[in-house]
C-alpha cells in the first residue's frame, strides 16, 4: 500500500481527520482485514469528529461563557426547586428553535449563571451560535462602543446569536440610555431570536428596575410574554460545595 504518496493527498486536500486515521489503521492489525468499506468508513467517521470538534471550539469561543458547564455535571439533587422535566425539555432546544425565552430567577449562588452557561454549551454542542453577556457590563460596553465606532458592530452580534445569555440583570436601576439600549436589543431579537436572562429579583419587581413605565411595559412585552421559566430558591450552593460546579 502507497502509504506516503495517500497522506500527502489527504493533507493537501485538508481532510486531516482522515489523515490521521489512515496513518493509525496502516499501522495497525486491522489494515488486513479490514474491507474497503469499513477503511472508507472510518476514515469519514474521524472527518466528521474532527471538523465537528473544530466548530464546536471556535462556537465556544464566541460564546464566551463564564462558566465550563456541562449539563452532565448537573446536580437535580440540590435543594432549590430545579423544574428538571422542565430543564431536560430546555436542553432538547425546541424553544431555541420557536425563538421562545427563558428567565432564571433566585438568589446569589444558587446557579443561575451556571445552569444558563450549560444550555449555552449545550446549544454549541447542537451547532448553533452563542453570545454571553453580563449585563452591568454590557451597557458600559455600549457606552463606550459609540464613541470609538463598534456600536454598530457589537448591536449586530448581540442581533443574530441565536441564543442570547444576559446575566445578572436587575442589579442596580437602568438610566435612560441604558432603557433605550436594552430595549433596541429585545426589539432586534423579538420573534427572530432566544433571549436567556437570569437575575436575583422576581419577574414582578423588573417594571420598577427598568424605571420609565412606557420602555418597561416595551421591554417586558418582548421578553415575558413568550417565555419560560425557571424559579429557583434555597441557600447559597456555594456554601456547601468544594469545587466551582453550578455556581452563579
Amino acid at each position: 500500500m502507497l502509504t506516503h504518496p495517500t497522506l500527502d493527498k489527504l493533507h493537501q486536500l485538508g481532510l486531516l481527520g482522515m489523515a490521521k486515521a489512515f496513518d493509525q489503521i496502516a499501522a495497525s492489525e486491522q489494515a488486513t482485514t479490514l474491507t474497503f468499506p469499513e477503511w472508507l468508513g472510518l476514515l469519514l467517521d474521524q472527518e466528521m469528529t474532527r471538523r465537528y470538534d473544530k466548530k464546536l471550539a471556535y462556537r465556544l469561543k464566541a460564546a464566551k461563557l463564564r462558566h465550563q458547564a456541562h449539563v452532565e455535571e448537573i446536580n437535580y439533587r440540590a435543594p432549590r426547586g430545579l423544574d428538571r422535566p422542565l430543564f431536560q425539555e430546555l436542553l432538547a432546544g425546541g424553544w431555541i428553535e420557536t425563538h421562545d425565552n427563558l428567565l432564571i430567577c433566585g438568589p446569589t449562588g444558587i446557579g443561575k449563571s451556571w445552569l444558563a452557561c450549560a444550555l449555552g454549551h449545550k446549544a454549541c454542542q447542537d451547532g448553533r451560535s452563542v453570545l454571553y453577556q453580563r449585563m452591568p457590563k454590557l451597557f458600559g460596553t455600549l457606552a463606550l462602543a459609540r464613541g470609538d465606532g463598534r456600536y454598530a458592530r457589537l448591536c449586530k452580534a448581540l442581533a443574530s446569536a441565536q441564543l442570547l445569555i444576559l446575566d445578572d440583570w436587575g442589579l442596580e436601576p437602568l438610566d435612560a440610555q441604558a432603557r433605550h439600549d436594552f430595549l433596541e436589543i429585545l426589539e432586534e431579537r423579538h420573534g427572530r431570536r432566544s433571549t436567556i436572562l437570569t437575575s436575583q429579583l422576581p419577574v414582578d419587581k423588573w417594571h420598577e428596575i427598568i424605571g420609565d413605565p412606557t420602555y418597561a411595559d416595551a421591554i417586558l412585552d418582548r421578553i415575558v410574554h413568550n417565555a419560560h421559566r425557571l424559579n429557583l430558591a434555597g441557600d447559597s450552593l456555594r456554601k456547601t460545595r468544594t469545587k466551582p460546579v453550578n455556581q452563579d
